[in-house]
């Protein structure tokens, strides 16, 4: 989240950042505003809780009210239940999908946007132990192909970025055995880094990439 927020504002974007630990988000915000200054106005963080319906609703509105519009919408948000796994509750995939149609609204009306969600590899090939978790991620690579269809003709693009294994503090908490044996299956031979994934968003979410959409950047 960090990776593809400091990406984002290097291209020039205002950012409301948004998560569950206002403290942490205050902090982050205030760091984001130090290394990215920004001409239209500086960074803001809105707390929202993904399991709080009330909470769901008042971010668009509230960062409409604060950046005067929305352009960009990612989606990142996940619990994590072990090292490698991380589980979206009924409850929280309802919200997300709420929170892509009250971001569509503006969207529609200025006629432009990007939604990118970030999903994970998983949702395309399984996983052990991970049944839960790989059918959300594929549900929610479909939900964006089918929102995708449905607002090209508004300027809209629709597309998600799918990380494999990406060194996070989850995975440095691996021991030298396991990371070799992931790293094993990678054809790079290494794990992914977050300003990868940053790159590949901030790239989703430019003009140029306006004829890109109902994507997975695996």
């Amino acid at each position: 989240g960090s990776a593809i927020a400091r990406a984002l504002a290097s291209q020039g974007a205002r950012l409301a950042l948004s998560g569950s630990n206002g403290d942490k988000l205050r902090a982050f915000r205030d760091q984001l505003n130090d290394e990215y200054a920004h001409d239209a106005g500086a960074h803001v963080e809105i707390t929202c809780d993904l399991s709080n319906s009330t909470s769901v609703e008042e971010l668009i509105p509230a960062t409409i009210d604060t950046l005067g519009k929305v352009d960009i919408l990612v989606n990142n948000a996940g619990i994590t239940r072990d090292n490698l796994a991380m589980r979206m509750k009924d409850d929280e995939w309802d919200q997300v999908i709420r929170i892509n149609l009250e971001a569509a609204r503006p969207m529609m009306k200025a006629r432009h946007g990007r939604i990118i969600s970030i999903t994970s590899v998983v949702g395309a090939t399984g996983n052990p132990g991970q049944m839960n978790y790989s059918a959300a991620k594929a549900g929610l690579t479909g939900m964006s192909k089918s929102l995708a269809q449905e607002l090209a003709t508004r300027g809209i693009t629709v597309n998600c970025v799918a990380p494999g294994f990406i060194r996070t503090a989850m995975t440095d908490a691996l021991d030298d055995k396991q990371k070799a044996a992931i790293e094993a299956r990678i054809p790079a031979g290494r794990m992914g880094e977050g300003d990868e994934i940053g790159a590949a968003v901030a790239y989703l979410a430019s003009d140029e990439a306006a004829y890109v959409t109902r994507q997975t950047l695996h």
